[in-house]
């Protein structure tokens, strides 16, 4: 094989001073796209937006007809204290189904909705003292394991019932879809 010839218009100087060799002691940085300033900004409008998201939740404006959470459910029950201190709060629905057999349907009427409280057992002293149960409501509720709920203010005469808490019925805005089994009953009244 032949060798080429040399050039001679090639120029074989090198410039030194555009030449440096790389430095083996220090490791380059790698560049990122954010610098401190930028991340705090981002911090900030991300704290700023949690503090507007809670300052519209806590001052979402209620009405008589929208109820928004529990404190307002606790605050309107009757004899809040003491509904809140032996039992729970609730909300006591009220309506009427009729049933016609020829032709067979089904009308319900409007559903009345009333604040209510719904008693543990072991508080069932709140009623006997202010003798609004008798003794015998008292044994045929606790022979069905049942519970006392009121609708009424415990001075004026209230409405009390001898209520059945229902396993069967489960919270099916707590289960997302696709997510298993139901969660486990709260406290047994």
């Amino acid at each position: 094989m032949k060798r080429r010839p040399k050039n001679s218009s090639y120029d074989y100087e090198r410039d030194d001073e555009a030449y440096t060799p790389p430095d083996k002691g220090k490791q380059s940085k790698p560049k990122t796209p954010f610098n401190y300033t930028s991340l705090f900004i981002i911090a900030g409008i991300f704290i700023l937006g949690i503090g507007v998201g809670i300052g519209f939740s806590s001052t979402a404006s209620t009405s008589d007809t929208s109820v928004v959470s529990n404190v307002q459910i606790d605050a309107r029950a009757p004899n809040a204290e003491i509904c809140i201190q032996n039992g729970a709060s609730a909300i006591a629905l009220e309506t009427r189904f009729f049933v016609t057999l020829n032709p067979f349907k089904v009308y319900v009427a409007q559903a009345n909705t009333q604040p209510g409280c719904v008693l543990r057992s072991a508080s069932w002293q709140v009623l006997e003292q202010r003798n609004l149960i008798t003794p015998e409501q008292v044994r045929a509720c606790r022979q069905r394991m049942n519970t006392f709920s009121y609708v009424g203010a415990l001075e004026s005469n209230p409405k009390i019932d001898c209520v059945y808490q229902s396993d069967s019925a489960k919270n099916l805005f707590l289960a997302a879809p696709g997510s298993g089994a139901a969660p486990p009953e709260n406290e047994k009244f």
